[in-house]
């Protein structure tokens, strides 16, 4: 073909874009790494005036590195105690404590706690129609001051001071309240500011002193209602705990039947079909389901548990003897725990593991058995006084087989602190035994939660140990950290309360070499978020 001269000078320009554009991707390859030196200048044709345009090259930036570990998992557990308040059982030991001697128990039962790897604590807010807390609805308690409606002076929140204690030690707090008990026997004398003169329709006396809201009367049913509602609003608690006192045992009204005459006759005038013991029970399984609904309704992460008597009815199973809650208490707890109305269920298991009528096991197993929502079943251990030959051993066992029949999500609650206080050898037995090392609570899939952002992380190295710092990480639901160190090959598990914000780690540990780092959040209901982790050099 003959080439005039307008053709040759669009080949010729042709070619130098070609090349151009050749010089221009083998740039971009290098500048992944390396700095361009020079921008890439658009050709101008003939056609074109003088004035040239300058084109940015695409610089590809290197993707943030992620580093991958496979960490080990974290071990869980439930591991609490009940601490009672009503008598002066557990806390205060006395009621002409100070202010400052009543934190200071309360310190040193937190501490003991924390540093023998429990997790949680079962603390009784409400033991008789009162409050260790500041109550919108009851009045102070007699057992933390000696005079009901007294306030603690010089003034503090004893709850208030107990869930950030705590927390601060990475422990759960669950609040523990009688739901009927008005008034206690050992809670001195009647006086106006107790419950039993601010409501006198809607309590009845029993014959051993103690006086009982009636859990039919609807007045009761809201006041309950009210109290749980309040606490849960204005506490960052983590649980509401309620025990086995429904109805009362029989044994305190001197065997006489309860005496709710008056709100029975309105049952049955208003045309009520139920057999009395099923209305009365009727009347507390409403009352547990809406607390259930109410609770979740204001702050869905906090758990709601219940320890009733171990034995639902005798020959459940088969062999079990002793009293029926289900006809003594009017408290169907099977139903409670078939409905799924519980986060989680802690039956008052304190007989041996070779009781003849009420075996430990065979208890638990059947309790197990009708777990159908597959709610977390943690029993209660009589840690005070089981009768066996040797109570620390027989204990230390009852976890043993609670976490063997339940492998998925075991734990035990033990009655009471001073079952652990009171007796070195239990605790140190616990410790070394199935305590050994610290346990999160198990979690709970049945309540929808936020997924946690993953944490952002500073590592500085110093001469001989890194500083692991998050301060910029956003911890709104977290309840603890979990920072991971792998020294060699091995993982070491550190837990860290919420307001922690850095850690310093040692580089070398029992003649090994940190290697890695690695950090999640644990939120409310103890889920993880994502890990991050940073390879140590």
């Amino acid at each position: 073909m003959k080439l005039n001269h307008k053709t040759l000078l669009v080949m010729l320009g042709i070619a130098s874009l070609t090349f151009t554009a050749c010089s221009s991707n083998k740039s971009s390859k290098q500048v992944v790494y390396k700095k361009v030196s020079k921008p890439v200048t658009k050709p101008v044709t003939p056609n074109q005036n003088k004035t040239t345009t300058v084109v940015k090259p695409q610089v590809t930036k290197p993707q943030e590195e992620i580093y991958k570990v496979a960490l080990p998992e974290i071990n869980r557990e439930f591991r609490a105690a009940w601490v009672a308040t009503v008598a002066n059982i557990n806390w205060p030991s006395k009621r002409t404590l100070t202010t400052d001697q009543q934190k200071d128990e309360a310190v040193k039962i937190l501490d003991m706690l924390e540093s023998n790897n429990f997790n949680a604590v079962i603390f009784q807010v409400r033991p008789s129609g009162d409050a260790l807390y500041k109550s919108n609805y009851e009045p102070w308690s007699y057992f933390l001051t000696g005079e009901i409606g007294k306030s603690p002076y010089p003034y503090y929140d004893p709850l208030e001071f107990w869930v950030e204690e705590a927390h601060k030690r990475g422990l759960e707090l669950h609040v523990w309240l009688n739901p009927y008990r008005a008034h206690h026997s050992s809670g001195g004398a009647v006086t106006s500011q107790s419950m039993v003169k601010q409501a006198p329709e809607n309590v009845v006396r029993l014959k051993n002193g103690m006086y009982w809201f009636d859990p039919a009367d609807k007045r009761t049913q809201n006041h309950v209602s009210n109290v749980v509602k309040d606490i849960v609003s204005r506490y960052d608690i983590d649980g509401v705990h309620f025990d086995d006192y429904f109805y009362p045992y029989a044994s305190y009204n001197g065997g006489a039947d309860f005496p709710d005459n008056t709100t029975w006759n309105q049952y049955v005038k208003n045309g009520g079909k139920l057999a009395r013991a099923d209305w009365r029970r009727d009347n507390v399984n409403y009352i547990i389901e809406r607390i259930y609904r109410e609770i979740k309704a204001e702050k869905p992460f906090v758990k709601f548990g219940i320890s009733p008597f171990g034995i639902w009815k005798p020959g459940y199973p088969v062999g079990i003897t002793g009293s029926s809650q289900y006809d003594e208490l009017y408290a169907d707890a099977k139903l409670w725990l078939n409905k799924g109305w519980v986060d989680y269920f802690s039956p008052q298991l304190y007989w041996p593991i070779e009781s003849k009528g009420q075996p430990f096991p065979k208890l638990l197993e059947w309790w197990k058995s009708e777990n159908t929502h597959n709610r977390h079943l943690w029993p209660g251990l009589n840690t005070v006084e089981v009768k066996a030959t040797d109570r620390t051993t027989e204990i230390v066992n009852q976890v043993k087989v609670s976490n063997e029949i339940l492998d998925q999500h075991p734990g035990v609650i033990h009655w009471s602190i001073a079952g652990l206080t009171k007796n070195p050898s239990m605790l140190s037995s616990l410790k070394n035994g199935p305590y050994k090392s610290k346990a999160l609570v198990p979690t709970m899939n049945w309540i929808k939660s936020a997924k946690l952002d993953k944490p952002k992380v500073l590592v500085t190295n110093q001469p001989k140990d890194v500083v692991v710092n998050w301060k910029e990480s956003k911890s709104n639901n977290i309840s603890q950290w979990v920072l991971f160190a792998r020294y060699n090959d091995n993982w070491e598990t550190i837990f860290l309360n919420p307001h922690t914000t850095y850690h310093t780690v040692s580089k070398s540990k029992n003649g090994k070499t940190l290697n890695a780092v690695a950090l999640k959040g644990i939120d409310r209901l103890g889920n993880e978020s994502d890990y991050v982790a940073e390879r140590i050099n």
